[in-house]
């Protein structure tokens, strides 16, 4: 069971999003909630207020689902455009300088963690690369 949850339009900028995206990816929901509580970033408040949101997201979709079981399967950032946060700064001889601010669109899918194969399976053989020479 998948439950997503998107934020458009957060004013954050990517590159800060990125680094508490790369900080929860992977871990359960409830200690990414507790880790997101107690990080020092501005972007950690909006990526908690998205986790909360999948989870709810996750309830609604199925009442008997075990949050403890939730994994944060994927989260990633996007740039979005930058067409409502346009600043301009007063530059020398007349002239004036765009600014441009931070905007992001974040995703994060919610699920049970994926199972791995047992540790004796062999992965099935490859195909040879087309137009790669065969070494003799």
């Amino acid at each position: 069971m998948e439950a997503k949850a998107i934020l458009k339009f957060a004013k954050v900028a990517p590159r800060k999003a990125r680094v508490i995206a790369n900080l929860v990816r992977g871990r359960s929901a409830q200690e990414a909630q507790s880790m997101l509580k107690f990080t020092r970033k501005a972007a950690a408040g909006v990526v908690g207020k998205l986790l909360d949101s999948a989870i709810a997201n996750a309830k609604q979709k199925d009442d008997g689902v075990d949050l403890e079981k939730l994994v944060v399967r994927t989260i990633f950032v996007d740039k979005a455009p930058v067409k409502f946060m346009r600043r301009w700064r007063p530059r020398a001889m007349g002239r004036a300088t765009r600014i441009t601010k931070g905007v992001s669109h974040i995703t994060l899918v919610l699920g049970e963690p994926m199972k791995s194969p047992p540790s004796g399976a062999k992965s099935p053989p490859r195909a040879p690369l087309s137009g790669a020479k065969a070494k003799a």
